[in-house]
């Protein structure tokens, strides 16, 4: 069993509260738009760490880390990418190859909005943690966590972080 912290677009943002509950994870996995790389130098001390980089990332993050992350985890297909779309949405650079090989888990960010979602289609789920920074439009700061098991997904939930900002 592997235990999950999922997050995206942190732009340059950690806290302590990522930083405990990164602590609780087995691995963490990070889609993009890490902005500095302090950001994933302290997680990669926590815990192992498989990231992509997103449009906001500099020459430095796009060279440590790839556009498009597909790996086998306990048994699960994943990919992982930062602008990836949504179910019957996705993102016409990726658009033909999930079609044709599509993963068990498709996670991706960029959006800054939390969604979790079945396609059908194409017997996938897609994941997007929202965004764990303070910069954006967000107003509500989220990761995800879960555990994968001989091929299954459990426990997913949602970590709020607080808010991105007092709203006035």
């Amino acid at each position: 069993m592997m235990k999950i912290l999922l997050l995206s677009d942190t732009h340059s943002y950690i806290d302590d509260r990522i930083i405990s509950y990164a602590q609780q994870a087995d691995e963490i996995w990070h889609a993009g738009d890490i902005g500095d790389l302090k950001v994933t130098d302290a997680l990669k001390k926590i815990k192992p760490l498989r990231a992509v980089y997103g449009n906001i990332d500099d020459k430095e993050a796009r060279l440590e880390f790839p556009l498009n992350n597909r790996f086998i985890c306990e048994g699960m297909d994943v990919w992982i990418t930062h602008i990836g779309g949504y179910p019957d949405k996705y993102n016409i650079e990726i658009r033909e190859e999930i079609k044709q090989n599509p993963p068990q888990i498709f996670i991706c960010g960029h959006s800054h909005i939390l969604k979790v979602q079945f396609d059908k289609k194409l017997n996938c789920l897609h994941l997007n943690p929202g965004a764990a920074g303070t910069h954006g439009f967000h107003q509500m700061r989220s990761m995800l966590r879960f555990e994968i098991n001989q091929g299954k997904i459990s426990n997913l939930e949602v970590i709020e972080l607080g808010l991105r900002a007092k709203i006035k």
